[in-house]
């Protein structure tokens, strides 16, 4: 399971914490993700995906026209999504509003 941390954003001010991180499990996504199943369903395509840290739920990110990941967050009350894109090692929580890095000497799983 990865630890995550608040990552430095010159944008916002510094020492604002996450809630959050203690209770954020690594959610397994489903065996074979197949993109983001909302917008499969409503015929939209999306441009990311995220991965739900508490249940593993796959939906698509801010950018798409579906917002799915988002409206997941808000409607379970799973905080804490990370990029489900290949290479990209960062989670979001959208009740704090703040980015996340894996914390010093770990890697995503």
């Amino acid at each position: 399971m990865t630890r995550w941390t608040v990552a430095h954003d010159a944008g916002r001010p510094e020492g604002r914490a996450c809630g959050h991180l203690d209770g954020a499990g690594e959610g397994e996504p489903p065996a074979r993700s197949e993109g983001c199943a909302r917008c499969r369903e409503a015929g939209l395509r999306w441009v990311h995906l995220r991965l739900c840290l508490t249940c593993g739920h796959v939906g698509c990110c801010d950018s798409s026209s579906g917002k799915h990941a988002a409206s997941h967050a808000a409607a379970s009350g799973h905080p804490l999504a990370r990029s489900a894109e290949e290479g990209e090692a960062w989670a979001w929580c959208y009740e704090d509003e703040l980015f996340l890095v894996p914390a010093a000497g770990e890697e995503p799983a």
